[in-house]
């Protein structure tokens, strides 16, 4: 993002939260999927995309991607990337 641009607020659930910590966590979880997960988490701690990206080692566009498409799609948004597994749901019965 442009410097000066604000950044949309990010919110989680109680149930989001314990899924993206639950798959940062496990063992099984592909590491594409934890590290989407922890850059959530880390956006929704209020930190910029600048330094979320330092602390994970990230380019900062790839925050940004992951950030805009947790607030347009969520957890149960079943957003893909490009050829990996899912990037975040929840049950939501579809």
């Amino acid at each position: 993002m442009p410097p000066g641009r604000s950044l949309p607020p990010l919110t989680l659930t109680d149930a989001e939260r314990d899924t993206l910590h639950g798959w940062t966590r496990r063992r099984t979880t592909a590491q594409a999927l934890a590290q989407r997960a922890r850059v959530v988490l880390e956006c929704v701690s209020g930190k910029a995309n600048r330094l979320v990206a330092r602390e994970l080692r990230l380019d900062e566009d790839t925050v940004g991607k992951w950030r805009q498409r947790f607030l347009v799609k969520c957890v149960d948004g079943r957003a893909r990337a490009r050829h990996g597994p899912l990037l975040m749901r929840r049950s939501s019965g579809s």
